[in-house]
């Protein structure tokens, strides 16, 4: 068969449309998947970012809770002591005329505890 010269024939025109479109198909491809991991990498450094941000929020209200907690600790009053049982000065003074009565305090243990009890 003789050699043609010039312009491909059909035949290798149809080889050369189908290289380009294997090639630009291939290229296409190869683009799409770079795009694609790219775009997973910017949303996972967007989301580890947003999680640190979200961390730090929490830790910044943790510290606040606890400053405030603390805060109310020292402000709280310190509770109230009990009260102190009422004195009996009465009673006690019978008592004691009773225990002067029965002989067991001499008249100057009893002066003295009842200027305590009256002082008291």
């Amino acid at each position: 068969m003789p050699r043609r010269f010039g312009r491909p024939g059909l035949l290798g025109a149809m080889a050369r449309t189908a290289v380009v479109a294997g090639t630009a198909t291939a290229v296409s491809g190869r683009v799409q998947r770079r795009q694609a991991e790219r775009g997973m990498q910017q949303q996972a450094a967007a989301d580890a970012e947003q999680q640190a941000l979200v961390d730090q929020a929490a830790a910044q209200a943790a510290a606040q809770q606890q400053a405030w907690q603390a805060q109310q600790v020292q402000q709280a009053p310190p509770p109230a002591a009990a009260p102190a049982p009422a004195v009996d000065r009465v009673g006690q003074l019978t008592a004691l005329a009773e225990l002067k009565a029965q002989g067991l305090l001499t008249d100057e243990e009893f002066a003295a505890e009842k200027a305590r009890v009256l002082s008291g």
